[in-house]
């Protein structure tokens, strides 16, 4: 039978010892524990240190973005001339224009603004993918944009991450050691 490990849950305490929020025995926080940085699309955790090849994946999610984003005009461009080959009308070629160019619009927008914030209606912002779809060349040129200063969402997710480091410094700064070992004042 094999012995239980420390990280594992089940593992045995000895009656009466005092166990942290973390189940170690004292309070005493393990290595490594606390708020954990939230990863980002192509950059993972390397955007906290700037580390792990973090310029060369700006470069390549710049390079990448604005090549995707020409790629889809090219595409676009081949569809226009469909339309232009089967004879559909002018009304319909403005139509697919306005619509391409809204939703591109709409959408480098939605995406530029959940770059710096967290969208406050979740529900509203999933009722939005089917026009970040149409509108893709609008999404890819914000990511162009951005990775150009920073990876995108780089600056909100820094901030939400100093902010629960500093609040789990705060936290686990004042309980540290065994409150019930501590000396109590004797009353005369």
């Amino acid at each position: 039978m094999s012995e239980p490990r420390e990280d594992s849950p089940r593992r045995s305490r000895t009656p009466g010892s005092a166990a942290g929020p973390d189940n170690r025995p004292g309070g005493v926080p393990r290595p490594g524990a606390g708020p954990k940085p939230e990863e980002i699309r192509f950059f993972g955790t390397t955007w906290v240190d700037h580390d792990g090849g973090y310029g060369l994946r700006r470069v390549a999610v710049a390079a990448g973005s604005l090549l995707a984003a020409v790629a889809g005009c090219l595409v676009l461009r081949f569809a226009y001339q469909g339309l232009e080959t089967a004879r559909v009308g002018g009304f319909v070629d403005l139509l697919v224009i306005v619509t391409f160019s809204v939703c591109s619009a709409v959408a480098f927008r939605k995406t530029w603004e959940g770059f710096s914030r967290r969208p406050a209606d979740p529900a509203r912002e999933e009722s939005l993918r089917s026009l970040r779809m149409i509108g893709f060349i609008g999404v890819l040129l914000a990511y162009f944009l951005r990775s150009l200063a920073e990876a995108p969402g780089e600056k909100l997710r820094r901030g939400e991450y100093e902010t629960a480091l500093a609040r789990y410094e705060k936290r686990h700064g004042a309980r540290t050691g065994n409150p019930a070992a501590r000396r109590k004042p004797r009353r005369r």
